[in-house]
This record gives structure tokens, sequence and C-alpha cells, in this order.
């Protein structure tokens, strides 16, 4: 079971996913601070790490050791976005605009894609990923993590 994580004012209080997170999203892995989730976009390689703290909405919320190990991640993630898809632009971004529960998108990007050069939020429908390639586009994830 996760721990509890620490409230601004130093309470505790159990950590929960975001509902539109939780709907938009599959689990991929755990890592220390966050939970890393693939969204269900076929049309890009698109990771979402989520720290579980407790009532952070801005990067500005997590502690110095926390923003450390949220850097430490996000260079993880972008690792093995480029070791599997050789993009031509990886994009990073904490916006929060829609869901205000901290979250970092890591999107893989090509030249090619439905959305270049613009950012990918509002210029395709989402194409949720069929079954078979759900299970492998997770299953490639983990390896590549492990390594």
């Amino acid at each position: 079971m996760i721990k509890p994580s620490h409230h601004a004012n130093g309470s505790q209080q159990p950590f929960s996913l975001h509902a539109q997170l939780a709907s938009d999203s599959h689990p991929v892995a755990e890592f220390e601070l966050s939970s890393l989730r693939l969204m269900d976009d076929c049309n890009y390689p698109w990771l979402v790490l989520v720290p579980r703290v407790s009532a952070a909405v801005e990067l500005i919320d997590l502690d110095a050791g926390e923003q450390a190990l949220l850097m430490g991640e996000i260079n993880s993630v972008s690792r093995v976005l480029k070791q599997l898809f050789r993009p031509h632009k990886l994009n990073v971004a904490a916006l929060g605009n829609v869901v205000p529960q901290l979250h970092v998108h890591v999107i893989a990007r090509f030249t090619d894609d439905p959305a270049w050069p613009a950012p990918v939020w509002g210029r395709t429908h989402a194409r949720p990923y069929e079954p078979e390639a759900l299970v492998k586009r997770v299953r490639d994830l983990r390896q590549a993590l492990e390594n």
C-alpha cells in the first residue's frame, strides 16, 4: 500500500489519483515518487508522471528532495521514450489547466505526427489503444524501464 504523503501544512492525507487521469491513462510502473501512466491515445507515445504527494498542484508544492526525485524520474522516462521511439523531439510539460493534480506529461513527438508542430492538446481526437497494442506498449515500456 502507498504511504500517506505530506500536505503543504504538514498534515497526513492519503494520496488518490484524480478521476480524469485514472480514466484517460493506464498504469505502467511505480517510481519512488511518482506513478507512471500511459495516456490512452495511440497518436503519440505519451506518458504521464503523477507524484504521489497529496494536494500537490504546482512543482513548487514539492519539497527540494521531491523536486530532485521528480526530475530524475522525468529523465528516466524521457530516455526510455527516446530509446524506444527515436522521436524528433520530446515534449515535457506540467500544465494542470484541466486536471489540477500535479502531473508531468512526457511525449515523444515526430514531424509527421497528427499535431506537429503544435502542442498535442486539442489538435486531434484521442485514438484509444486496441487491447493487444496496449498490452504490447505497456510491456515494452516496462522492459525498457528495467534496463
